[in-house]
């Protein structure tokens, strides 16, 4: 029983280890909501934008209408980007607090602070990203 009991301090040990500090929760917290801020804000300007768009049409030629049209489709690209992101951002507070933030869903394994800071709605740890990005390379499609 010895052997069990040791077993399960070291596995205690371990999980501990892998924890993100309270300091460390609370930057990433901070910087996940300040990048909900951020694309909200941008969606304000966005929404502006497209509200501000019909003005001023008469005697405008081709050439600014092309244009405007132009950037009003990248604008909407942009749109569905960040609101793609603003749902893992959400995801990835929502494992913030659970406290699994730090876990690659791959392997279980711990996801580096540094990696968390860099990018905090990653899933996967370096290792896992690395391998998978090795085989979507090796899988993707050659030009002829």
């Amino acid at each position: 029983m010895g052997g069990l009991t040791s077993l399960t301090s070291v596995i205690g040990v371990l999980q501990t280890v892998a924890m993100l500090t309270q300091e460390q929760t609370t930057e990433l917290r901070t910087r996940l909501q300040a990048e909900v801020t951020r694309l909200a804000d941008h969606a304000h300007t966005a929404l502006d934008f497209t509200m501000d768009r019909d003005r001023d049409r008469i005697g405008r030629d081709s050439m600014d209408e092309a244009t405007e049209e132009e950037t009003y489709s990248t604008q909407l690209r942009l749109h569905d980007r960040e609101t793609f992101l603003l749902e893992k951002i959400r995801e990835a507070m929502r494992r913030l607090e659970a406290g699994t933030l730090d876990e690659c869903e791959e392997c279980s394994e711990p996801i580096g602070f540094k990696r968390l800071l860099a990018r905090p709605v990653t899933t996967l740890c370096f290792d896992c990203k690395t391998a998978r990005e090795q085989v979507e390379s090796e899988h993707a499609p050659t030009e002829t």
